[in-house]
This record gives structure tokens, sequence and C-alpha cells, in this order.
């Protein structure tokens, strides 16, 4: 049964402000090949004499102009394309087959790529990595100080050698995954001081790094979001345009097209690489508490205590709602194309297909009860990380745990896998990409309030290492588990 599909209004950039345009697709390889004006050589030497040429030498020109204008047909050039792609690919496996050593057999290696590329742009990759997580050792947990107040987002480089976190203080600091340096530390300023202090002068809520990892987007409280250098901390932009707290953000991935969220209850569309407002979209009844994208041009937001996770189709001017939680939604993130997970302050921890309004599994009470001045009541879902393209998901809360869950086949089950210990409120998860750590920014309080404060929590960022289980080789599952993916560390 389809989601149910609602209009979203929309308002675009003004007369002489950017709006979508459609990039010129770059051919890889054309920049070599100099483009000869019509008639004339390439290299031909225009002379200002109006002395006239004599047939003979405008006949070779002529001829010679020909040889060099052989133009490709669009068939040559599809092939020279899948050629060059095909080409940059077994490059690809081979550097990463060197650099893991690997002893066993020669494989279609190209092949399994090109298979993993169909199956992740149609939302059916999941690679089965759960089973073979060990239990993390909480003395192998690495905890790195530097924030004043709670952690409230991070993201890791996509070549997870960095950490961005920021906080409550309005700081932002890079981290060094390796040595747990501090790279770099923008600190906070004063209410108002935004153009002459570098950073932010209210709660940073949320941030995101292009898939390139040039650009860091940070959103806070006082209705902005700032552009960033990620390799060297400089702020390059600042946007406006929201009316209340910025609380999600994303970039498309493969481009510099970032989606906001906020408190105002409206999506924005930003295009960074240029410095501009694209558009808004309406429909979330509630302030809007998360956002996540991924390759598709669209985006999926967490509607608060309006009780709808809601998927944003751009091109289309349209958006789906789904219904499922029963308290306000607080976190939601993509697992792959087609499948994403949820949490909500009734407990409940949901996963979604993207065809169906209905939640595919639900977990409810997932991190258990607490008691609340004599009542019984759940532990709200503060934040949920998912392992792209795998059946592998972290959730938190305040339970005094992170927990690690196992999607079932068609994620359609929850399983809990195990329960790392961690006292605080977790107020951002993100795994790395290679699947070998879990990041976790712990507070004395919940990201968007004060409700409750852990006075014994520390307000830090914490590096869970993930370590593999050795096993016999496993069959091979259906569709796509066997496919090279993240690599667990051993």
């Amino acid at each position: 049964m389809a989601a149910a599909a609602a209009g979203g209004r929309r308002g675009k950039a003004p007369r002489g402000a950017a709006g979508r345009r459609r990039p010129r697709v770059a051919v890889p390889g054309a920049e070599g090949r100099p483009r000869a004006a019509a008639g004339r050589p390439v290299d031909e030497e225009v002379s200002s004499d109006s002395e006239p040429e004599s047939p003979s030498l405008r006949r070779r020109r002529r001829e010679a102009a020909a040889e060099e204008e052989v133009e490709e047909t669009p068939q040559e050039k599809k092939l020279r394309l899948a050629k060059l792609y095909l080409e940059q690919l077994r490059q690809h496996e081979e550097e990463r087959a060197a650099e893991e050593e690997e002893e066993t057999q020669p494989a279609d290696l190209i092949g399994d790529r090109l298979k993993e590329d169909v199956l992740e742009q149609k939302g059916r990759l999941q690679r089965l990595v759960a089973k073979d997580v060990q239990p993390p050792d909480p003395a192998s947990i690495r905890v790195l100080r530097g924030h004043q107040l709670p952690v409230t987002c991070l993201v890791v480089s996509p070549d997870d050698r960095f950490i961005f976190s920021a906080s409550k203080d309005g700081s932002l600091i890079k981290w060094e995954v390796q040595s747990g340096k501090r790279l770099c530390v923008v600190p906070g300023g004063k209410k108002g001081t935004e153009e002459q202090h570098m950073g932010h002068a209210s709660h940073v809520l949320c941030m995101a790094i292009s898939s390139d990892g040039k650009y860091l987007a940070t959103g806070d409280r006082n209705k902005l979001i700032m552009i960033w250098d990620a390799a060297t901390c400089k702020r390059l932009h600042i946007f406006t345009g929201h009316r209340d707290a910025v609380s999600g953000l994303s970039f498309r991935k493969g481009t510099h097209q970032l989606y906001s969220a906020s408190h105002d209850r409206c999506v924005k569309v930003w295009n960074v690489a240029e410095n501009a407002y694209v558009e808004t979209l309406f429909g979330h009844q509630d302030v809007i508490t998360g956002l996540d994208s991924l390759s598709r041009e669209c985006c999926v937001t967490a509607g608060g205590r309006d009780g709808t996770v809601r998927l944003w189709k751009i091109p289309e001017e349209s958006q789906l709602v789904f219904y499922g939680h029963q308290g306000s939604i607080d976190c939601i993130q993509l697992i792959n194309e087609e499948h994403m997970v949820s949490g909500a302050d009734d407990g409940s921890v949901a996963l979604w297909g993207l065809t169906k309004k209905k939640p595919l599994a639900l977990a409810r009470q997932a991190h258990g009860m607490q008691d609340v001045q004599g009542l019984q009541q759940p532990y709200w879902i503060s934040a949920v990380a998912a392992l792209r393209n795998t059946d592998l998901l972290a959730t938190g809360s305040h339970s005094a745990s992170v927990k690690l869950w196992k999607c079932g086949e068609g994620f359609r089950k929850l399983e809990p896998l195990w329960d790392i210990p961690l006292v605080g409120f977790v107020n951002s998860l993100a795994f790395s990409a290679a699947g070998d750590f879990l990041v976790v920014g712990l507070g004395q309080e919940h990201r968007l309030g004060r409700w409750w404060r852990v006075k014994e929590a520390k307000n830090s960022i914490c590096i869970i290492p993930l370590k593999k289980r050795a096993s016999a080789p496993s069959p091979e599952a259906p569709d796509s588990s066997s496919l090279p993916g993240p690599q667990l560390g051993r």
C-alpha cells in the first residue's frame, strides 16, 4: 500500500536568486581534447594581412581541418565513457585488494561492484554484517573532552580520519580519529556577535558534511546556517532565511546541494557551491526535529509532535506522509535509498520502507522504562544511526547505554544485539563509513532542552571500536550480502 501523498506548498527563490539549475556534466577526458572552431583548424594562425590565399592552399587547409575535426558519434561516446568507468572501477578494486593484502582467489571484482551500485540505487542493498559484530569492550572506548556544555551533534569525515562535533556552548571542534587530538577549535561567542565572531553565538543543533569532504554545514538556535571549509575550519558563508532554530542538515550525496530543516516547520534547499538559496517546502504541522538524505533528489524528516515522518520529493513537488509513533519523533536516518529508521519520545524505534505508510518493524520501549515522579515512563530515543546499506543500527537515550540492533531480512524485524554502557544523554550517533567504529556525542542534557540533567555524565565524544567475530565464510544471502562492504575492525 503506497504511502499517503500530500502536495507540499513550495516557495521558490525570488527573481535574481539562483534557482535549481542543471549543472553541465563534465565528460571525463574531455579536458585534453581541443575543440576546433567551425571551418578552422585548431592550430591555425589568423593573420591580420588582407592578402588573398591561393585555391590550393585553401583546399589543403580544409582537408587538414576535416581530418582534425572527426566528431564522436553518441554511440562512440557512450562506449568510451563506459570503458573509462570500468577502468576506474578496476583500478579502485585493485588498490583496495592490495591495501587489504587479500590472499584469496581473484574474483569478478568489477562485476560485484556494478551489481552493488545497481542494488544501492534501487534501495535493495543490505550487507549482512550485524551477526559478526562482537560485544564492544568498555575498556576500549576512547573519550575525547573539549566541549564545556553538552555535545549536540557530530559527523565523521567521508575518509573516516576526522570527527567534527558541536555543542550547546556554540563551539565547533575538529578531531583526528587516530590520535584523538583537537586539530581545530572554533569557540562559541555571545549572541549578536556572529558577524564579528567566527563561530556560533547560540546552541548548535545539527551539522552535515558533503560527501567529498569539502564543506561542513552547521545550524543553530539563532536561525543561522554556517558553511565551513572542512579542511581549514574557515567560515565561508552564512545562510539566513529560517524563522526559528535550525534542527536538521544534510548534503545530497555526490553534490553540494544542502537540505535544512527547522522548528519553523519548513525544509529549505540551498546550493552551497554558489552560496544560493533554491526553494522552501512546507507540510509539517509541528517543529521538525531531524532530517536526512542520500543520493536521490529527496530527503526525509521527523515532524516532532505532529506524529509524522515525511519523504520530500523535490522535483515532483510532493511529499509522502508516514504514521507509526505515538509520541514526538525526535530523530531519523536513512539506511539505504528505500529504508529508514526513526526514534521517538514514546521509547519506540521504527523501521520504514518508503512504499509503506506504516512501519515495517516497531520496537516499543526499546531502552526500557524509567521512574519519573512515581510514574513509569519509557526512556526517550534521542539518537539513531545506521551503517549505510547494511543490517546494523545503533540507538541512544539516557538509559546509561547505547544499543546495537540487527535488522531482520527485508527490514521486517528489529533484534537487539548488544548494550554498550555510557552514562548521559546520547545526543548524536555516527558510524564510520568502513563500519569499524561508532562515535557517540554525550551530554548532561538532551540536545533540544533541559528536561532532565544527568550530573554524573561527562560532556564528551566517545569512540567505540567495532570488531568482527572471526567466522567461517557463510553461504551467499539473496541479492547482496556477499558483496564487498564495510570492513569491521578485526
